[in-house]
C-alpha cells in the first residue's frame, strides 16, 4: 500500500538531526510523498529549498494564523510577490485560515481573506487551518469565494459543516483525532461523507494519536492513521482504500 501525508512540517527544528532517517522510515512504510505547508513569509521562502533536498515534498506558501505576531501588514503584499515568481513551485496556498485562540480575528480575517484571493488569481487550492471558526470561515468564503477548492486541515466538526465544505470543493484532511473517543462527532461525520473527499494526514510534529501523547509526530504514523480510518468506516479491502486515498491526493496536486 501507498499513502501521501498531506499535511507534516517536516521543516520544523523537532527534525533537526533526524530529518532524513524519519522521511526514509516513512518511506519504507509506504508514505511516498509528503505535502509541507508555508506557515510565514520568511519560512514560505526557505521551503522552495528546503523542497529541492527533502525527498519527494511538495509545498505551499502561506500565512499560519498560529503565527499572526510574526505577520507584518507587507507581508501579504511579499507573500503574493513570492508565490507568483514561484509560481509553478506551490502546490498550494497555505496554511492559512482562522482561529478564535489567538485572537485580532479583524486581522485574521483580512490575512485569510487575502490569500483566498491569491489562490484564485494562481489558480490554487487552499490549505485551510481552523480552530472554533467554521462561521467565521463561512462568512469569508461569501466574502471571497475560494475557486479552486483544497484541503480543511485536521477536519474536525458536524457532517452539516463537512458537506458544506465539500460542496465547495475541499476534500477533508484526517489525521489523529479519529483515533480519541471524544471525536464523537467528526467520527460521525467522516462515515457521512464519501471516501473521495478524504485525505491522510499527520500534521507532525503536531496532532499524535491516542497512546503517543507528548511525543513528536511523525509521517510514520501515517499507516495507523489509516487503519484507525479503515476501522472507522468498515472498509474489508485496505488495499482498494489506500489507493483510493492516494489518488485522492494527487486530485489535490494535480498529478
Amino acid at each position: 500500500m501507498r499513502f501521501i501525508d498531506s499535511h507534516c512540517h517536516l521543516d520544523f527544528s523537532e527534525f533537526n538531526g533526524q530529518r532524513e532517517a524519519i522521511i526514509a522510515n516513512a518511506q519504507a512504510l509506504g508514505v511516498k510523498q509528503f505535502i509541507v505547508p508555508g506557515i510565514s513569509l520568511a519560512q514560505s521562502q526557505q521551503l522552495l529549498d528546503f523542497s529541492q533536498h527533502h525527498g519527494p515534498t511538495h509545498i505551499g506558501a502561506g500565512l499560519h494564523p498560529y503565527f499572526l505576531s510574526q505577520h507584518a501588514s507587507e507581508h501579504i503584499v511579499g507573500l503574493g510577490e513570492l508565490a507568483t515568481a514561484h509560481k509553478h513551485r506551490w502546490c498550494a496556498i497555505g496554511e492559512c485560515g482562522l482561529d478564535r485562540s489567538i485572537g485580532e480575528m479583524d486581522k485574521q480575517v483580512a490575512l485569510f481573506e487575502a490569500q483566498i484571493a491569491l489562490a484564485n488569481e494562481l489558480a490554487l487550492p487552499l490549505i485551510v487551518h481552523h480552530r472554533q471558526s467554521h462561521d467565521l470561515i463561512a462568512a469569508s468564503f461569501k466574502r471571497c469565494q475560494p475557486r479552486y477548492g483544497g484541503v480543511i486541515h485536521a477536519f474536525s466538526g458536524s457532517e452539516q459543516v463537512a458537506k458544506y465544505y465539500i460542496k465547495l470543493g475541499f476534500k477533508l484532511g484526517v489525521g489523529g483525532t479519529i483515533t480519541y473517543d471524544r471525536s464523537a462527532k467528526t467520527r460521525q461525520a467522516l462515515r457521512s461523507v464519501a471516501i473521495e473527499h478524504l485525505l491522510l494526514e499527520s500534521d507532525a510534529p503536531s496532532m499524535p494519536l491516542c497512546g503517543y501523547q507528548g511525543q513528536i509526530n511523525t509521517p510514520e504514523r501515517i499507516p495507523q492513521v489509516f487503519i484507525a480510518l479503515a476501522r472507522l468506516l468498515q472498509c474489508q479491502d485496505l488495499s482498494a482504500l489506500s489507493e483510493q486515498l492516494y489518488f485522492n491526493c494527487l486530485a489535490f496536486l494535480r498529478k
